[in-house]
């Protein structure tokens, strides 16, 4: 699991690049305000939504002008009403509104991950299962997404290809079969997780018998999770995979299964509807 500390040093390289992009020599329309001018700004969502992002907002504002400062009046993982006031920016009228953009895309992109987290690890109330993110993330902001997701109350996967084994179809067919690239996998890494995708309950015992630490049921019907978990009967953590969305979300977690992964949380997100607006100084 991500969490705040682990995302820090990733956060300045993003933004310098994130400004780059938007400002490149200059912005020009800042520039029709003049330099001595000061102002505030407000920021408030315009919907509902769980807030993410904070720390990269602090970053944009302060390689735009140091001397800007923020006043927040919520912070990451806090649920926001429509037209709730987020923060204040006070300094140089121009350098706000040339932060203005990268910041709030920032903020938009991780409040939408984790807003749609919040969604859906509230439709599984109850239940023991956990629901898990994928790599189906924004380039660049694998880590950032993933901790927005924690943000929303869910789970992290394995962050990248560097951190557990997650052997699918092609590497089962590339390595000679389950247990081969069980076996390797073992020897290879032996201190790392060994997650194994299933097709079938026939490939589900061969990944039991190979000793799998977890097992991906790849579009299992519910029936078909139902009789995984009582013939897993614990020896492995199961997970669901495959065309979850919010309604058959609960009925997957009551399987019994531990574990859900969903892709929908990263790639599907939508951003939040964000406003800054200069306010009398």
């Amino acid at each position: 699991m991500l969490n705040r500390a682990d995302i820090q040093h990733l956060i300045p390289d993003a933004v310098t690049y994130a400004l780059r992009e938007d400002i490149g020599n200059g912005d020009i329309t800042a520039q029709l305000i003049p330099e001595e001018q000061t102002a505030t700004a407000r920021i408030i969502s315009r919907q509902d939504a769980v807030i993410c992002g904070v720390d990269w907002v602090n970053e944009v504002f302060k390689q735009v002008d140091p001397k800007l400062t923020l006043e927040w009046q919520v912070d990451d993982g806090d649920v926001v009403q429509r037209d709730q006031v987020l923060f204040y920016a006070k300094g140089a009228a121009r350098n706000l509104l040339t932060a203005e953009r990268a910041a709030l895309n920032f903020l938009q992109t991780l409040s939408g991950t984790a807003t749609i987290s919040k969604l859906y690890a509230d439709k599984v109330t109850g239940t023991h299962v956990k629901l898990l993110d994928t790599r189906k993330t924004l380039p660049g902001l694998r880590f950032a997404q993933k901790y927005a997701v924690t943000c929303g109350g869910c789970f992290n996967h394995r962050i990248g290809l560097f951190d557990a084994f997650l052997i699918k179809e092609n590497h089962i067919m590339a390595c000679g079969g389950i247990h081969e690239a069980i076996h390797t996998a073992r020897n290879n890494e032996p201190e790392k997780p060994v997650e194994v995708e299933v097709e079938s309950m026939e490939e589900l015992k061969q990944a039991l018998e190979a000793g799998a630490d977890i097992i991906m049921l790849d579009n299992f019907s519910l029936d078909e999770m139902r009789a995984s978990v009582a013939l897993t009967q614990g020896a492995a953590k199961l997970e669901a995979s495959g065309n979850i969305t919010d309604k058959t979300l609960r009925p997957i977690a009551e399987t019994g299964v531990d574990y859900i992964s969903i892709g929908a949380l990263t790639k599907h997100c939508q951003a939040v509807d964000l406003s800054m607006r200069l306010i009398d100084n």
